[in-house]
């Protein structure tokens, strides 16, 4: 479980700009929350600092709380990252409206890294960090669209590694559904083709982030 943030650290994640998510604090609480991976300092002067995804997550974390005081959110794996789901391992340990939160926030988290990371500040097309953490980025993508990932005897998606450069694989066994997933996807800013594997006959998505 990660540490919980201290009062001082909770007062700047708070006061982050709430469209930008931009901070304001000392040289040594912002550099704090860079190393906890809550903060990213923009690399364009004047180099300012802004809320990552997982920074975001724990702001929208402590505000549900204190509104709703539900079930405290916990990490879905042991690192304390986020972790979308990509099909086929177990169940999330929070599910039902926590986990549609959680996924959700985390999207936004993700649109808000393309326009502050992105040259132009595009947010239709993927960021530096969705290039390389590629099944995760495109695992975010279609659970947050709504999309069933695979379960033990379950359909639904499953996004896995490929042999190509920037690419991932999505498979998904109902032909309605990859279709569905395809659509996401290029929405999501994703080169999509539909592919069929030699073996099996087996159908298949084959994505990569679009760069313009």
């Amino acid at each position: 479980m990660t540490r919980p943030l201290t009062a001082a650290q909770r007062r700047i994640v708070d006061a982050a700009d709430p469209g930008t998510g931009r901070l304001r604090g000392t040289p040594a609480q912002l550099a704090t929350l860079v190393k906890r991976g809550l903060a990213f300092r923009h690399p364009r002067p004047p180099h300012d600092h802004f809320l990552t995804p997982a920074g975001h997550r724990a702001r929208e974390a402590e505000t549900v709380e204190a509104e709703a005081a539900p079930e405290p959110v916990k990490a879905p794996d042991a690192t304390g990252v986020f972790a979308a789901r990509t099909g086929g391992e177990p169940a999330a340990p929070v599910s039902g409206p926590a986990r549609l939160r959680e996924v959700r926030g985390a999207w936004q988290g993700m649109l808000e890294l393309r326009r502050m990371t992105n040259p132009d500040g595009a947010t239709d097309r993927p960021c530096g960090w969705e290039r390389s953490h590629l099944v995760q980025a495109a695992a975010l993508a279609l659970e947050a669209a709504g999309h069933r990932p695979a379960g033990d005897g379950e359909g639904g998606y499953r996004v896995r590694e490929t042999p190509q450069p920037e690419a991932v694989a999505v498979y998904e066994p109902d032909g309605t559904a990859l279709r569905a997933c395809a659509a996401t996807l290029e929405g999501a800013g994703w080169q999509v083709g539909e592919y069929t594997e030699p073996r099996t006959r087996a159908r298949y998505l084959l994505a990569s982030p679009r760069r313009v």
